[in-house]
């Protein structure tokens, strides 16, 4: 959520980010109901100090006056209802809603582009493999050695759904694990977290309104299966004021993630990439409010998804997103592509978002400065670590050889009980 003081002040900076990011919002309408509030908050102080004033005359007036007093109170109360219910019941809820959607704006270095296939690539790392026999994909793999299961996935949870089975189930688990253990050592705290949020935590974090259709919801429990990691861990201290010492704090959680890919009929249904249950370790960073830190916090979380990828010999690259791919509440975000043979192109794996105090705003998740003893929102950043079986695409595919098998990346072995090759059981 913006400050309303801010969109007062700049109300064509919103507008443009509302057009940069392919939001309708009606900033003039906005303002025009701010407007008419900060009148009814005038007009319901202007009418408290008149009753307070006439309040005081009472004791000290005769009959004929005082009955005349009485009756300015009761008129003055009359006026006091009706201005505070117009407000109560047009404006304020209008603003609520209005405000939940005004765009946090993209920094000045983030490209301007309709879509994702605008986003500008900042740099590639890592060879990518020339096969000097005819690779397989993933899913072909997958069905000879008898480690991925599409078919009975489908028969029992409908499309994009699956089955990973013996080594691929270990190989999925090895993967996240050894992403956990990664940032365990570079100082995160390790949570587990529910997988279900109530709706203030959906908005909280940015996800409603906006993607109610990617969300699994459980009306009958207001309810919502969360699509990451992020929206607990980033909601974790929602509601309260933490002392300037125990900041940043540096989260990151394994967990299951569920999304609808609503509107993706007939988009990527072929193999792991876009499913609806799938496993993530996600990081998460509450700092100061502070650009300059929050800058600093978005390279290192981008570095940290790197060091995994750099650690299982994965080519990939790196791309500053452009506004029409970034989300509501995201100022910046880096995307992380690995090369994926099956698809001759780098797809998409994790994502580095930095949001200010987008989301710390909407959860009023604050902190007592240490100088100006204010309370300030604090700022958030979140990122990818890994996730799996996304991320089984690549491993599988480049680490392939030619008679079928999969060579084990050489960081994976130990979560593997040693293995250092997936075949077929005999």
């Amino acid at each position: 959520m913006i400050d309303i003081k801010q969109i007062r002040e700049q109300p064509q900076k919103y507008k443009k980010a509302a057009k940069d990011k392919h939001f309708d919002v009606n900033i003039d309408y906005l303002l025009t109901v701010d407007a008419r509030i900060s009148e009814a908050k005038k007009q319901l102080q202007d009418i408290a100090t008149e009753k307070n004033r006439i309040g005081k005359t009472i004791p000290n007036l005769s009959a004929a006056d005082k009955k005349a007093a009485l009756d300015q109170l009761s008129e003055l109360k009359k006026q006091e209802a009706k201005v505070s219910g117009k407000m109560n019941i047009n404006d304020i809820p209008d603003f609520d809603k209005l405000m939940l959607e005004v765009p946090q704006p993209a920094d000045e270095d983030v490209p301007t582009g309709k879509d994702d296939t605008e986003n500008v690539e900042i740099r590639k790392e890592g060879q990518i493999r020339k096969f000097d026999f005819k690779p397989k994909d993933h899913i072909q793999l997958g069905l000879s050695l008898d480690i991925i299961d599409v078919e009975r996935g489908v028969k029992l949870a409908g499309t994009r759904n699956y089955f990973l089975k013996g080594d691929g189930a270990l190989l999925h688990h090895a993967v996240l694990q050894f992403a956990l253990d990664y940032m365990v050592g570079k100082g995160f705290v390790p949570l587990s977290v529910p997988l279900l949020a109530k709706d203030e935590v959906m908005r909280g974090t940015g996800y409603f309104p906006g993607s109610e259709e990617q969300t699994y919801q459980m009306d009958r429990d207001n309810l919502s299966l969360v699509g990451t990691a992020e929206v607990p861990l980033t909601a974790y201290h929602m509601g309260e004021i933490l002392s300037p010492e125990q900041l940043p704090l540096k989260y990151v959680a394994m967990s299951s993630c569920f999304r609808r890919e609503a509107g993706a009929a007939g988009k990527d249904t072929y193999g792991l990439f876009r499913i609806h249950q799938f496993d993530k370790v996600e990081q998460v960073v509450i700092c100061k409010n502070s650009a300059e830190e929050s800058g600093q916090f978005h390279k290192k979380i981008l570095a940290n998804a790197e060091a995994v990828m750099q650690a299982l010999e994965l080519p990939y690259r790196v791309a500053n997103v452009c506004t029409g791919d970034l989300g509501r509440g995201q100022a910046k975000k880096f995307d992380i592509e690995a090369w994926m043979p099956s698809r001759n192109s780098y797809c998409e794996t994790h994502s580095a978002s930095k949001f200010y105090d987008f989301q710390a705003r909407r959860l009023n998740l604050r902190y007592k400065d240490s100088l100006t003893k204010k309370n300030l929102f604090c700022h958030t950043l979140n990122n990818t670590v890994i996730a799996s079986p996304r991320i089984l695409i690549p491993i599988l595919e480049l680490y392939q050889d030619a008679d079928g098998s999969i060579t084990i990346p050489k960081v994976l072995r130990p979560y593997m009980h040693g293995k250092e090759r997936i075949q077929r059981p005999s």
